[in-house]
């Protein structure tokens, strides 16, 4: 029997699809406003709220014991729309399907900042880039599929799908600026 050596697998790095819309893409792995969250907690709640009105209009009278597992099934059902809506409204911005200048503008303050404190831009990882890189294949526009299967990110990666010069660019043009306004 031959022995098993430990070696890290390398790929190239494959880029992110660039898709065609209307907005600029920001990040292929997105995360969201607090207006989401108030829209995917409305989503959730309208499922209860609704029934407790059908009740109030329709009685069924099927008691207290066969209206509790109704609620709660709807319950579960809301708080999965919601979950999804609230979701769907983020991703949308960040790939681009949707306005999102507010996350461009976001987006690019927080990476200039992080350029000019010579800090890595997606943070640090403790996984191989063979392994990142297999993450953000995996994740990559998975957010498209949400309603299929819910395939979330929780991998800090580098590979986002977005030209990274811009930052470096915007910075040394901050820095300049700066430079010629102490003189």
């Amino acid at each position: 029997m031959g022995t098993v050596q430990n070696v890290e697998r390398q790929r190239p790095h494959v880029p992110a699809r660039t898709l065609d819309t209307d907005f600029p893409l920001i990040d292929s792995d997105p995360y969201a406003r607090s207006s989401d969250y108030a829209v995917g907690a409305a989503t959730a709640a309208a499922g209860p709220a609704f029934m407790l009105l059908w009740e109030r209009l329709s009685p069924s009278y099927v008691g207290k014991g066969g209206f509790a597992p109704i609620m709660r099934l709807v319950g579960v059902i809301g708080i999965t729309g919601g979950f999804l809506q609230f979701y769907n409204r983020s991703i949308f911005r960040f790939y681009g399907f949707t306005e999102n200048q507010r996350e461009r503008d976001m987006d690019m303050r927080e990476m200039v900042d992080k350029v000019k404190r010579s800090e890595p831009l997606y943070g640090k990882s403790s996984l191989t880039p063979y392994m990142q890189g297999v993450a953000s294949r995996n994740s990559r526009y998975a957010g498209v599929w949400l309603h299929i299967i819910p395939w979330l990110n929780f991998v800090n990666h580098d590979q986002h799908g977005v030209d990274t010069a811009k930052y470096y660019q915007q910075a040394e043009r901050e820095l300049e600026a700066e430079r010629t306004k102490a003189l």
